[in-house]
C-alpha cells in the first residue's frame, strides 16, 4: 500500500510495527517518522518509535519521541499512556 500511496500514514504504522517484529529497527524508525509525521498519534506511535530508535542507540531522538508522545497522550486525556511513557522517560534518563 505504501507503494501505491506513499502518504498512508496507517500503512507506515503496520509496516514498521512489522520491521519490529523482524529486529529491523532502521526500517521501523523509518516508517514510524513517516506515520507521525502525517497521522496525529494519540501516545502510543512515539512509544514504538522511540523503541525502535533506542534499539538503534538514538537515545536523545528516543527521549524526543517520548516527550512527544507524553504530550500526545496528555492532549488526547490519556493519563495512563502518559504515565507510561513518562516512566519509559524516566528509565530512558537512568
Amino acid at each position: 500500500m505504501v507503494a501505491t500511496n506513499p502518504a498512508n500514514a496507517l500503512a507506515h504504522y503496520g509496516l514498521a510495527n512489522e520491521a519490529m517484529k523482524e529486529g529491523l529497527y532502521d526500517e521501523a524508525a523509518d516508517h514510524y517518522a513517516a506515520y507521525l509525521a502525517a497521522y496525529d498519534d494519540e501516545g502510543n506511535g512515539y512509544g514504538r518509535y522511540a523503541e525502535a530508535l533506542a534499539e538503534l542507540g538514538r537515545l536523545p531522538q528516543a527521549r524526543q519521541a517520548l516527550q512527544s508522545g507524553i504530550a500526545a497522550a496528555h492532549r488526547f486525556g490519556h493519563p495512563s499512556m502518559a504515565a507510561e511513557l513518562e516512566a519509559r522517560l524516566e528509565e530512558m534518563s537512568n
